[in-house]
């Protein structure tokens, strides 16, 4: 297909070593010219607001191409049942492994409590995430309403109940997913074409990082920043160990494979920015197209397990911060309100602090302490984003194999590409 043209680069330096090369540059130039690197930011937000513009067109024509495509409605049934496990299962591991390194590590004894926004602390602890309403809002009322806000669930839902009447009209409906493959076609080369631009975009993000917040700034919170990075890099060890034992696939080739989209996300702290990239790298590595549109967008809502680890890491920091008790009964009731509250908030601006703040509330522990994690927030949402694409690309990869449709001989084709990249 033509969007493979992506996976087989050129002579000379690769996508990979650009990006990577622009996120130096940018801590760099950041650093050394504050004043001109905070200038930069309209370049960057400009990169990220046309890799969002591929994001909706591609997910709507992918879904229901796979599921029309499928037309089998029985299968399109054990993929939710599938997913929904693998996804609690994840965050489950990912809420204890949080609690684990927070207690081993202390991050928050010996900060100086400087609340240094609790105006933005007391206006999160004002919001509150209604469930039930939550539910109902699964539904569009208008589809194109949901495109324009880009609501990804509101739009699977659509998406869904769209390519499964589209499979039930037969010859009739073959027309409209014609259009859909072409469609889905289309945005892969324009990805292709946006992803030229990468380099720049994120030098342009990181360089505005560095020039606002300054490296100093990391200093009286280094051991948060630490700490985090650590869990999140022990969290994904431990999936990928265990799931390439489980399931005899070597998800390392897998983390080989999806280095690029996994570098998007974390310079420029944007899932979205990663999408259709993931996307194209995982079909590469041989999982079906129809799982990878359902798995990976549901993911974004479902399995956020970099952003589910930073909440029960967050909460405890901030009892510690404070001298505040929080024993390991109180630690585990908190684990069991996270798994829940965690759960389809990824539309929500600022879903992490809210979910925070209302923990804290609920526990007794003081809300203003958000401001102390404000000033570092973008260094540590660099990190959850990219943990929160491995662990979809990991689900995706999960859920394949689980299906029996992601067999052996593909397998060690992938593993081959995936050194060729």
């Amino acid at each position: 297909m033509s969007h493979t043209e992506t996976a087989n680069p050129k002579k000379g330096i690769g996508l990979t070593t650009q990006i990577f090369i622009g996120l130096i540059l940018g801590v760099i130039f950041g650093y050394a010219f504050p004043k001109y690197a905070v200038e930069l930011k309209p370049v960057g937000d400009m990169f990220i607001r046309m890799i969002k513009m591929i994001v909706v067109p591609l997910v709507v024509s992918s879904l229901v191409m796979g599921i029309a495509g499928t037309g089998d409605f029985k299968k399109l049934g054990r993929l939710g049942v599938k997913s929904i496990l693998w996804f609690e299962l994840a965050t489950t591991i990912a809420l204890f492994v949080g609690l684990f390194v927070v207690n081993v590590f202390q991050p928050g004894v010996g900060v100086n409590v400087v609340a240094s926004d609790a105006g933005s602390a007391a206006a999160a602890a004002k919001k509150t995430i209604d469930m039930t309403q939550m539910l109902v809002n699964l539904v569009p009322t208008n589809f194109v309403d949901a495109m324009v806000r880009g609501d990804m669930l509101q739009i699977i839902v659509f998406s869904t109940f769209f390519g499964v009447a589209a499979a039930a009209m037969g010859a009739k409906g073959k027309p409209v997913v014609d259009i859909c493959i072409s469609v889905a076609e289309i945005m892969f080369k324009f990805t292709f074409y946006v992803m030229k631009l990468a380099p720049i975009g994120v030098f342009a993000l990181i360089a505005f990082t560095v020039g606002k917040f300054g490296l100093g700034m990391l200093l009286p919170l280094a051991k948060l920043i630490g700490s985090l990075y650590f869990a999140l890099i022990l969290f994904l060890a431990l999936i990928v160990a265990g799931a390439t034992l489980v399931l005899r696939v070597n998800f390392f080739h897998l983390i080989r494979a999806i280095k690029e989209p996994m570098l998007i996300g974390f310079s420029t702290a944007s899932s979205e920015a990663a999408l259709p990239l993931a996307m194209e790298k995982l079909e590469k590595f041989g999982v079906p197209k129809h799982i990878v549109t359902f798995v990976l967008p549901t993911g974004y809502t479902f399995n956020l397990d970099g952003s589910t680890l930073y909440s029960a890491l967050a909460v405890v920091f901030i009892a510690q911060v404070y001298g505040i008790p929080f024993d390991y009964s109180q630690q585990l009731l908190m684990l069991i309100t996270l798994m829940l509250s965690t759960k389809g908030i990824a539309a929500v601006p600022g879903a992490s602090l809210i979910v925070i703040a209302g923990t804290l509330a609920a526990f007794g522990l003081p809300v203003e302490g958000i401001g102390i994690i404000l000033g570092v927030d973008r260094i540590l949402d660099m990190a959850r984003t990219a943990c929160n694409l491995t662990g979809n690309c990991i689900a995706a990869v999960v859920v394949a194999r689980w299906e029996q449709e992601l067999p052996d001989e593909v397998l060690q084709v992938a593993y081959a590409q995936s050194y060729e990249d």
